[in-house]
């Protein structure tokens, strides 16, 4: 055994490493079964828009096509972006140019680009708990100190995250819809919280289910990064537009906060097919209005049987519905497992589950009419 082995920095040591599931047919083989349906990690159930799995295809027949390196500006699908963005889509008021928009690969890259470019070790970062699990890790990464704030009514406090900032607050991060509850932040909570955070702290609007939301009073962030504020809004091809195992996603922000976050950015961080990908889906409106149809149907189908079946849920402003029981939510895990059945365990008592297909839905209903006590 070598004396000297190599050691991590000891802020490194201390993460808690995200842990994903497993493949579903390694999960297979290991129980047996066959057929497995997979509710566990909201993607889109109808797969990619037909027109961005055509791009891809293109690009693998093409002279180049992948003997090539990316183009590093992403310029066509930061345009296309720019010009949906400037119509008034997803909320905007005004123009959005492409030089205030950034592409990684997922909004997780976005996430981590931002804390090595605007923390260090013994920076704060504010956040909600529970919430998306990768902020911890982020900022524990530079030897950022993460201060989590607990949810009210399974919203982010604001009050009380407004309440925590100090002179060491560096980011706040805000998922709007939340992951894994499913609630948003409405736009007047939103307004006072942003009238309370000083200049050089950074808010990053983590909407990545944007598409999702049906509340009117969503807040409409694009107004702050129109204002100077220091805003970050992050969004991801990887949930509506059904591309998540290409990893692509796109952050807005003020030149200043781009300009400095390009300066850390990897070289060719987002992939050719990606790019391609994503440009195809932004344009096939009648996809994403399919999705959005079918997961409207679904959430309304599961809030009927889950009521009927006497068991809490929080609504949803996402494609996923978050459930508090009155189990071990592993042991709920495990016997929908034995059915077939994959869905998250995000507590000791609560579990999420994605919204899928009719029938997906229905089978899950089935299997968890079979678990006694919930």
């Amino acid at each position: 055994m070598p004396k000297n082995r190599i050691r991590p920095l000891e802020y490194v040591s201390k993460i808690k490493p995200y842990v994903p599931g497993k493949p579903v047919k390694e999960l297979e083989r290991e129980l047996g079964i066959s057929d497995s349906i997979k509710l566990a990690s909201n993607e889109n159930p109808l797969g990619p828009s037909p027109k961005a799995l055509e791009a891809v295809k293109d690009l693998l027949s093409a002279d180049g096509g992948l003997s090539r390196y990316p183009d590093d500006s992403g310029y066509y699908l930061k345009n296309a972006l720019s010009e949906r963005l400037s119509r008034g889509g997803n909320g905007s008021r005004a123009g959005i140019s492409a030089d205030e928009i950034i592409l990684g690969n997922g909004s997780n890259s976005l996430i981590d680009t931002a804390v090595r470019t605007f923390m260090g070790p013994g920076d704060e970062a504010i956040m909600g708990s529970p919430s998306f699990v990768f902020y911890p890790i982020a900022v524990g990464s530079v030897g950022g100190i993460s201060i989590e704030v607990p949810l009210v009514d399974y919203r982010h406090d604001l009050t009380a995250m407004a309440d925590a900032v100090t002179e060491k607050t560096k980011i706040v991060f805000i998922a709007n819809p939340n992951n894994p509850t499913g609630a948003i932040n409405k736009s007047d909570e939103f307004e006072r919280f942003m009238e309370r955070i000083p200049e050089g702290v950074l808010v990053v609007m983590d909407e990545a289910y944007c598409e999702y939301v049906r509340d009117g009073e969503y807040p409409d962030t694009l107004r702050y990064l129109h204002e100077g504020r220091d805003i970050l809004i992050l969004r991801t091809f990887s949930k509506s537009y059904g591309l998540a195992g290409l990893r692509i996603g796109y952050g807005i922000a003020p030149n200043t906060v781009i300009t400095e976050m390009d300066k850390i950015r990897g070289p060719f961080n987002t992939n050719s097919a990606a790019q391609a990908a994503a440009l195809h889906a932004l344009s096939d409106e009648a996809h994403l209005k399919k999705t959005l149809e079918i997961n409207e149907q679904g959430k309304e189908f599961l809030y009927k049987e889950l009521g009927a079946m006497g068991i809490r849920y929080v609504p949803t402003e996402a494609n996923f519905i978050y459930m508090p029981l009155k189990v071990e939510s592993r042991d709920v895990y495990n016997a929908l497992l034995k059915t077939g059945v994959i869905i998250r365990p995000v507590g000791p008592k609560e579990i999420r589950v994605t919204i899928g297909l009719p029938e997906e839905n229905k089978r899950f209903i089935e299997s968890l009419k079979k678990i006694k006590e919930l």
